[in-house]
């Protein structure tokens, strides 16, 4: 390099040759070479209804979030189709519980009563999902029944989830998401299925489900009755590995996507998840990870729809192909806008 070069960047090439500011001065510029894109299609919105109650009520937790009765649950199903949004998951919240959760395979139960109605709204404009779990159905809280000394017990479980799963089918569901993370659940819902003859029921397994300290805003929302905690059957936060785990034997028993939950706390899982996949991946943005923006923002801390918008794009960033979110619609209409 001659004199009158030197300090001008390397052979290699470098500053001032380089500028990377080059690629960022118009916001055309950044859409252009933008690395990952958001779309309505990307969204599923989760939403909660209950049983017996004439209007919908508000979570204090979970500002701008209800429990909703099923004519404003059809209302909110109709607005998500409408701006976009792909998908809706629901979870049931019935006036009476049991140690078994009855209510979660009774085919009158408000879930599946749900399903129903959501998809004499919607048809097959939504994927109209469903939560396979007892937890908002148990009078312990706990996501499966318990033995003679009080714990889950995982086998006498996956019966209550076989159960479940047909029930859910028969309502019409598009989709199951078994969230309890009972070993080989997504096997026996799936025998459970094809020889109910729903072969095309498909399942979104909750691969990777963390004992996280973000579910509190949840438990209002599902008026949950939870007794002591499910660290022997959810994750580990400590563990990364483990998820990967899981995955092998999620995708072996039959899995046809795979999720993360939480969200923002494990990116790294979820990277690690979709880099080795070759079914769709998702990841659910939960009730504790909303609460504190909604929070932050109604403090002034931060901007709120920038904030909602840079934490969904951090799912993509991080490979999720489908992103549970309660600012799902809100979301979908502001990326159509």
């Amino acid at each position: 390099m001659s004199d009158r070069l030197s300090g001008y960047g390397s052979a290699s090439g470098g500053f001032p040759a380089v500028r990377p500011r080059r690629l960022r001065t118009t916001p055309a510029m950044r859409r252009m070479v933008a690395e990952h894109t958001l779309r309505p299609a990307d969204l599923v919105l989760p939403a909660f209804v209950r049983e017996g109650i004439a209007e919908p009520v508000a979570i204090s937790s979970m500002p701008g979030v209800v429990q909703h009765t099923l004519d404003s649950l059809r209302k909110a199903a109709a607005d998500a189709a409408a701006a976009g949004v792909s998908g809706i998951m629901l979870f049931g919240v019935p006036e009476v519980k049991d140690a078994v959760g009855s209510e979660g395979t009774d085919p009158d139960g408000i879930l599946q009563r749900a399903l129903r109605a959501v998809r004499a709204e919607v048809g097959d404009d939504l994927v109209v999902m469903a939560d396979t779990c007892l937890d908002e159905f148990t009078d312990h809280g706990h996501c499966g029944v318990l033995d003679e000394h009080g714990r889950v017990d995982n086998d006498a479980t996956l019966a209550r989830y076989a159960e479940m799963a047909v029930a859910q089918a028969e309502a019409g569901a598009h989709m199951l998401g078994p969230s309890g993370m009972m070993d080989g659940q997504v096997g026996v819902i799936r025998a459970a299925l094809d020889a109910a003859g729903y072969h095309d029921v498909s399942q979104l397994a909750y691969t990777a489900k963390y004992a996280s300290a973000f579910y509190g805003p949840f438990r209002e929302a599902v008026n949950s009755s939870l007794r002591g905690d499910r660290k022997t059957y959810q994750q580990d936060p400590a563990n990364g590995r483990e998820a990967l785990r899981e995955l092998a034997l999620d995708l072996a028993e039959g899995a046809d996507a795979v999720m993360v939950k939480p969200g923002l706390p494990y990116l790294d899982v979820l990277a690690r998840v979709a880099a080795v996949v070759d079914v769709p991946v998702a990841a659910y943005q939960i009730s504790g990870e909303y609460a504190m923006v909604e929070a932050a923002a109604e403090r002034g801390w931060i901007e709120r729809e920038r904030a909602i918008d840079e934490t969904l794009m951090a799912f993509k960033r991080a490979g999720a192909d489908v992103i549970l979110t309660y600012w799902a619609t809100e979301a979908a209409r502001r990326l159509a806008g």
